[in-house]
Parts: C-alpha cells; sequence; structure tokens
C-alpha cells in the first residue's frame, strides 16, 4: 500500500512539495481559501503563487482540515512560523496516531524561541517529527531545474521512507539525523538574507556580497552549534547550500527585503505588499535573543534587527558592519 499524504498550506513551497510528493503517492493540498482549494482540485494551478505552472491532475485540493489529514500516512506543514502552532492546534482534532509531521517552515516561534519540530512535539507528543529543507527555489523546481535537499528525522527508518517519498526526478533528497543543526540553518540564513539584499539595494559589489555571505555563515554556524546543531550541518544544503541561494537568487523574498531597503524603502511597507512571508523578518529579532542567551556575537544579524526593528537605515547597517573590529577568521565577530 502506498504512502497517503496530506500538505498543509498552498503557498509555493507547500504547493511545491504536494507536486513532488503527488509523483509518488496520493497527495491532498490544504488551502485556507475555499477558492483556492477548488482552483486546484478542478483548473491544477495556483496562479496567486505559482502563476503559469501546471500542477499534477494527480494532485488534490481542499479547504478542509479534516478531509487533508484524516487518511494521510504523512503530514507535511507548509505553514509560515507564526501561523504554524495554530494549524496543528486544527490537525490534532483528525490526523490519526503515530503519523510523522514534516515541517518546511525555516523560522523560529516568537516567544518560545521553539524550532518547528520542538512546536510539533509540542502539539503533537508521540508523533514523529522532521524538516524537508535546503536550497529550494519553488518556481525554479516546478519548472524542472535540477534540485538538492536534506530530511532530517532522528529515526532512521522512518527517515529513509521520507526520501523516497520526496525524490522525484531531478529533485534530489539527501537524508540527515541533525534535525537542530538543519532547522537552524534554514531559519537563520533568512536574516543573512536580507544583509545580503540591502548591500545588493545600496549598489555594494558583488565583494561585499560575497564577504557578507561568507561572514553571515560563521555567524548562523557558531549560534548553531551553540544551541546543538553540528557543524558539518551548516557546511551542507541546510546551511551554506540554502544561504548561498537565499543570498543571491532575485526570487529570495528575503533578500528582496533588504534589496528594498537598500533602496530606500520602510520595512513596513514593504512587508504589507508582499503576497508571501519573508521570514527573515521576524526571525531576526528571536534570533538576536537567541544570540544574547547563548553568548554569541553577530554583528550581521545585530544590523538586520536594527533595520527591521530600530528603525535604522541600510546605510546605516552597512557603516556599522564596517565599525566592526577585523579578528582572526576563525574568531567571533
Amino acid at each position: 500500500m502506498r504512502l497517503r499524504v496530506g500538505v498543509l498550506g498552498a503557498g509555493s513551497w507547500g504547493t511545491t512539495v504536494a507536486a513532488l510528493a503527488s509523483h509518488n503517492a496520493p497527495t491532498t493540498l490544504w488551502a485556507r481559501s475555499a477558492e483556492l482549494a477548488a482552483e486546484i482540485d478542478e483548473r491544477h494551478t495556483n496562479q496567486r503563487y505559482l502563476p503559469s505552472v501546471t500542477l499534477p491532475a494527480s494532485l488534490r485540493g481542499t479547504a478542509s482540515v479534516e478531509a487533508c489529514v484524516r487518511d494521510a500516512d504523512v503530514v507535511v506543514m507548509g505553514v509560515p512560523s507564526h501561523g504554524f502552532r495554530a494549524v496543528l492546534a486544527d490537525v490534532k482534532e483528525h490526523i490519526r496516531p503515530w503519523v510523522p509531521v514534516i515541517s518546511l517552515a525555516k523560522g523560529l516561534e516568537e516567544g518560545s524561541y521553539l524550532r518547528m519540530t520542538q512546536v510539533i512535539e509540542s502539539v503533537l507528543p508521540g508523533h514523529p517529527a522532521g524538516v524537508l529543507t535546503g536550497p529550494n527555489l519553488a518556481r525554479e523546481i516546478m519548472a524542472g531545474y535540477a534540485a538538492g535537499a536534506v530530511v532530517a528525522m532522528e529515526d532512521e527508518t522512518i527517515v529513509r521512507e521520507l526520501q523516497r517519498l520526496f525524490t522525484c526526478r531531478l529533485y534530489r533528497v539527501y537524508t540527515n539525523r541533525d534535525v537542530v543543526g538543519c532547522e537552524l540553518g534554514g531559519a537563520l540564513k533568512n536574516v543573512m538574507a536580507i544583509a545580503a539584499g540591502m548591500g545588493d539595494g545600496l549598489g555594494v559589489g558583488d565583494n561585499t556580497r560575497a564577504a557578507v555571505i561568507t561572514r553571515g555563515l560563521a555567524e548562523l554556524t557558531r549560534l548553531g552549534v551553540a544551541m546543538g546543531g553540528a557543524p558539518a550541518t551548516f557546511a551542507g544544503l541546510a546551511g551554506m547550500g540554502d544561504l548561498v541561494a537565499t543570498c543571491s537568487s532575485r526570487q529570495s523574498r528575503n533578500r528582496y527585503v533588504g534589496e528594498q531597503v537598500g533602496k530606500g524603502r520602510k520595512i513596513d511597507e514593504i512587508v504589507a505588499e508582499m503576497h508571501m512571508v519573508a521570514e527573515g523578518v521576524k526571525t531576526s529579532r528571536v534570533v538576536m535573543e537567541l544570540a544574547e542567551r547563548h553568548g554569541v556575537p553577530m554583528p550581521i544579524a545585530r544590523e538586520v534587527f536594527g533595520v527591521c526593528w530600530e528603525g535604522r537605515t541600510a546605510e546605516q547597517a552597512y557603516r556599522g558592519l564596517l565599525r566592526t573590529e577585523a579578528r582572526g577568521e576563525d574568531e567571533p565577530g
């Protein structure tokens, strides 16, 4: 018997993962909007989030959480971090016991500082929790370009089954048991992408972007290791791979936010006009609280926080970075 998959969240990435899974297993995609659910189910499109893309005819759409998860053998959460817990509470009413729950969200919960798998364990104790992450730009994958990803879970048997479930054509999925590192790499890189985007908006050049990406990787690795992640994870797809893609691509929401700030626009105005969530804005505040808790210097993240929450400009942020004392490359700062 083939696994049945329920995916919650019909944004660009949730829809893409549902489309990938539908090649290997019967898959149902939940959309909050009844109109969007009907469009996915009947016309096999999602014009709001993936314009001009045709979805697999086998992919089913629904606006009912119950219909999405009641028969599912695997539940995938494609919901942004700020709405993650609330949707999980609805899932709890209908999910069968012991069904694995996989997070696609690249953020941290405000207030609790929890990773999304920790939120899953809190709301749905007894359900194996994991994460699918990596340098994955939804439109490129739907266009058929090759991509790599990591599925992380502590249970070796389940993670191997998930690897087979999500691997599809040119989408290659690797396994990893470092759930902490994989989640933190995905969340922390969004903050660095805002910094890289600010440089693009200011026109500072490729050398500066390369320096921001490299020093940003050093920052997120230090914090990630302090929080229990394995150093090697941050050099892989969930760390460096995701960071490079998000800091470089014109499709990156977080890089876009930074670029627009660099061009002189206000952060509230930028976020308000976006159809999709740029997780790095909210994550920057959580990251600074975690950095202080773990005693990890994060000068780039600190400047991004200043822009997102303290009214600083991109010019002020980059001047602040230039004032940071240069030390040994393997030293914090």
